[in-house]
């Protein structure tokens, strides 16, 4: 059976995804799953061994630039390329106009169906091509996580009933970017922070960041610092000149608090992340990234929206993957303790 995905962004909504795959892959072990994504994007789908094919749909740039001879040129590649395979399913899980569209462009094998969402659920976004292009729209509960709500739809799409807890099936190739780690001594000792995000109501304030990276150094660890323009890396450096500053390393050049790593790709951020102890972030697609790597997590959230979007395991105890909620921000100690929760769990498994 060959199945188009069509999840075409935002890094948070793909990872939230990714159990789709598996999912498939467990019910119908011969399978082909193609997934059609953002360029920007498709790195992380390379880490996932169950996806056959990938198919770069760059909307955002040609959007830009509509009347392009460039767009024009990469929108008929494109087309050309989503159509070379003949699927049995089409299962647009993203709900928007931009989705629905590609479905439609989509080719189907005979007797193939296009797959969407019939409604809109809390928090999220929903337009209604979704619903007109698709052969089969399907009705989801309102109050649903992001990664149950993909899951049950591609379940209700292929008939296949849903079972254990959502597998993201990432796969870190060994000895790949070790480049990238070589510039990063005793990163394995290291947790990473991650604070940036595409919304600025969303941040954790710089100073709670300084104050948590100097209760991770007196515990033992090094903080390295992640980011994906110049704004976040001036934050990161922001960050380590200060934990740097108050280190009180005997040698702080060569054994400082908190490293800026460089500018990395998914893929290349990914292998890095997974080789630290773990993770600290703010609710962005790297921090969802981090819970698809089953790595101690915490999400720093300043609105009450952890329950769709965060790790599925928040609130309950002796979890490793955790979401901490307060306005108009978590505070450190509420953060620190989270953490240390996290440790413990981790140890305990």
């Amino acid at each position: 059976m060959k199945i188009l995905l069509v999840k075409l962004s935002s890094l948070g909504d793909v990872v939230h995804t990714l159990p789709v795959v598996q999912d498939i892959l467990t019910a119908l072990p011969n399978a082909q799953i193609d997934w059609v994504v953002e360029p920007a994007f498709a790195p992380v789908l390379l880490l996932c061994p169950g996806v056959h094919g990938v198919v770069p749909c760059d909307l955002r740039r040609w959007r830009k630039a509509p009347l392009a001879s460039s767009t024009r040129r990469a929108y008929r590649a494109f087309k050309v390329q989503l159509r070379l395979t003949a699927y049995d399913a089409v299962i647009d899980l993203q709900g928007l106009s931009k989705s629905a569209l590609v479905a439609w462009l989509a080719k189907l094998a005979p007797g193939g169906k296009r797959y969407a969402l019939a409604n809109q659920t809390d928090g999220s976004g929903y337009e209604a091509p979704t619903r007109w292009v698709a052969d089969v729209a399907i009705r989801m509960a309102p109050h649903i996580h992001a990664v149950q709500r993909a899951r049950a739809l591609a379940a209700q799409a292929l008939g296949y009933r849903l079972a254990g807890l959502p597998d993201y099936g990432l796969k870190m190739p060994p000895g790949q970017h070790l480049q990238a780690l070589a510039a990063i001594e005793n990163i394995a000792n290291s947790v990473a922070f991650i604070h940036g995000t595409s919304r600025a109501d969303k941040t954790w304030p710089l100073a709670h960041w300084v104050a948590l990276g100097q209760r991770l150094h007196a515990a033992g660890y090094s903080v390295v610092l992640a980011h994906g323009n110049a704004a976040e890396q001036a934050t990161s450096e922001a960050i380590a000149r200060a934990l740097n500053l108050g280190s009180t390393a005997s040698n702080p050049v060569s054994n400082p608090a908190a490293r800026v790593l460089p500018m990395l790709s998914l893929d290349a951020l990914a292998s890095v992340l997974a080789t630290c102890t773990g993770v600290i972030g703010v609710d962005s697609g790297v921090s969802h990234l981090a819970v698809a790597l089953d790595m101690p997590h915490v999400q720093i959230y300043n609105f009450d929206t952890a329950w769709r979007t965060g790790p599925e395991s928040a609130g309950k105890p002796g979890m490793q993957q955790v979401s901490v909620f307060a306005q108009p921000a978590p505070g450190v100690q509420a953060v620190w303790q989270a953490w240390l929760g996290c440790i413990a769990a981790g140890a305990s498994t």
